[in-house]
């Protein structure tokens, strides 16, 4: 019988880690904001990402503030992040807030497994030039993409493939630091020490997390590695410009306990609200004035 396209095995974890894993989109890039194909172009950030990078900087340095994020007590173990422009931006605004408090910043990780889905001949050209040249080549992506893809791009299968060796490797990390806290947590017990509080929001023995800091497309197939879901899932999740997922490890499984969490971002909403209503209160005003 032969496989399916698209359908795949979970990717294997071990049993007996206990562990987290954080994904942050990066923030809003130039092209992003042109309404550019993205893809691997190596593209920074606009001046509105720069600060919603830093926004979610100051909320992973600081994960148990209300609302609190699902996580495990203390700083990432590491912050491995796509070498693109924007997601080495966006990495090193969450090392420089945590460093801001005076804690020593986890080490910065690029992992070229992360990068974007390549989007071939459509990187650069803006999202109404490749539907008008290329119109059943787009409705094939977004209708079937595990068997069309941008021409000169890459597949979802040849994604999956380095998505899964990256995270692989993302994970024999947290087995080796989770190794280390438990020797550590087991050296300075003290005996007759009262346990966790029961109903405390997070299991203080959750053992360590790692960030990644990624891109939309290669976060929609490393959560379907992650939780075991066929690649034809792929339109299944999406994830805004740094929005926070967190998936827990436990027991050779995976869960997702928070997706897409965008509260850090509450600040830049205001201010545009407020800007809409002083343009709107402006309008007003000269339209009883009978200004141009």
């Amino acid at each position: 019988m032969t496989e399916a396209p698209g359908t795949v095995a979970p990717l294997a974890v071990p049993s007996d880690l206990a562990a987290s894993l954080v994904l942050l989109r990066h923030g809003q890039s130039v092209w992003l904001a042109e309404g550019r194909f993205q893809g691997q172009a190596d593209t920074p950030l606009s001046p509105l990402g720069e600060r919603q990078a830093a926004l979610a900087g100051v909320r992973l340095a600081d994960p148990a503030a209300a609302p609190r994020l699902p996580v495990p007590p203390g700083d990432p173990v590491a912050i491995v992040y796509s070498p693109l422009a924007r997601t080495a931006q966006t990495a090193a605004a969450v090392a420089a807030a945590i460093a801001a408090r005076g804690r020593q910043a986890p080490p910065l990780i690029p992992e070229p497994g992360l990068r974007e889905i390549a989007q071939g001949v459509w990187e650069g050209l803006y999202q109404r030039e490749v539907e008008a040249g290329w119109p059943a080549e787009v409705a094939g992506w977004r209708r079937d993409p595990v068997r069309s893809f941008a021409p000169g791009g890459e597949s979802l299968i040849e994604v999956d493939r380095r998505v899964r060796a990256a995270l692989a490797r993302v994970i024999d990390g947290l087995a080796r630091a989770s190794t280390t806290v438990a020797d550590t947590e087991r050296a300075a017990a003290v005996p007759g020490s009262p346990a966790p509080a029961a109903g405390s929001f997070y299991d203080p023995h959750a053992g360590p997390w790692t960030l990644l800091v990624g891109h939309d497309g290669v976060f929609k197939v490393a959560l379907l590695a992650l939780l075991g879901l066929p690649l034809d899932r792929f339109w299944t999740f999406t994830q805004t410009t740094t929005g926070i997922g967190v998936l827990d490890i436990r027991n050779g499984r995976t869960v997702l306990r928070a997706w897409n969490r965008t509260e850090h971002l509450a600040p830049l909403e205001i201010e545009a609200g407020e800007a809409e209503r002083r343009a709107e209160d402006e309008a007003a005003a000269r339209s009883r004035s009978g200004a141009l």
